[in-house]
């Protein structure tokens, strides 16, 4: 019978040219299956097929109106430089942030074209908005979104003046289910002939994995939900998976870990 040696023991001798061929073959192997995670749209994109860069912004002290110009140049100067005018609306009640845009993107290789990129920094640089930015934001944070196509958006905004946006972090592993519910009250309202939200579906930046934004002429429209006959409310709440109206709040709690909400007006 043969010795035994303990595998502690073993030392193989391997020539330094093979470790670093099996270390460059290892790296190359991890690039190329991490690259997806890059480029590949989350699988919710399927259903929100266009990007969106979203800024959250809030002014400096005493500042709003002057951003708001700055942002009415660069959106003018952006324009020019082919890109499209972004879609915006100013905090009313809720929320910290004074402004959400909107900014258009279609996709990241459309938005990112070296020439495109050009374009938009020679803008910027001749309007000096970086340095105006500077002077007038306290506070912004950026996500990269995928949500509905554009005309559908556009038509939307142009057509209304008030603005119901929800904002979710959704709990571990439940991302899915408030996906799901968010659909649930579509339906919900669909039932009822209130307007849908619009639904947008994290990529990458801030924490918000999904936000939803309602669109209404005004006020009293948003506020025309609470017209709706009991027997009717109760009806559609069924018919879109819900056990009754007053259980789509706490439904919806079970899949959310934070939850912000903005009342909001349009910016012409």
């Amino acid at each position: 019978m043969g010795t035994i040696i303990p595998i502690d023991k073993i030392r193989l001798k391997v020539s330094p040219i093979l470790m670093r061929h099996r270390y460059v073959h290892a790296l190359l192997f991890l690039l190329c299956s991490s690259m997806p995670l890059f480029v590949a749209a989350p699988a919710f994109a399927a259903e929100t097929p266009y990007l969106y860069k979203v800024s959250l912004v809030q002014a400096a002290p005493g500042k709003l109106l002057d951003l708001i110009d700055v942002y009415k140049s660069q959106a003018a100067e952006m324009k020019q430089a082919g890109d499209e005018a972004p879609l915006w609306m100013r905090h009313s009640q809720g929320d910290h942030w004074d402004l959400m845009i909107l900014w258009p993107m279609g996709s990241y290789a459309e938005y990112y074209q070296p020439e495109r990129i050009g374009k938009r920094q020679k803008a910027a640089q001749a309007g000096k908005l970086d340095d105006k930015f500077k002077e007038l934001i306290a506070w912004q944070e950026d996500l990269f979104t995928y949500g509905p196509p554009l005309t559908d958006l556009r038509k939307a905004f142009a057509a209304s003046a008030f603005f119901h946006v929800e904002m979710f972090v959704a709990l571990p592993g439940k991302f899915a289910d408030l996906y799901k519910e968010r659909e649930m009250e579509n339906a919900y309202s669909k039932a009822l002939k209130e307007p849908e939200n619009f639904i947008f579906v994290r990529d990458q930046g801030a924490a918000w994995d999904i936000f939803t934004i309602g669109v209404f002429r005004d006020l009293k429209h948003y506020a025309e939900s609470a017209d709706a006959l009991p027997k009717d409310q109760e009806a559609a709440a069924k018919a879109a998976g819900f056990d009754a109206p007053s259980q789509i709040g706490p439904y919806l709690r079970r899949f959310i870990r934070e939850h912000h909400d903005t009342l909001a007006v349009g910016i012409k």
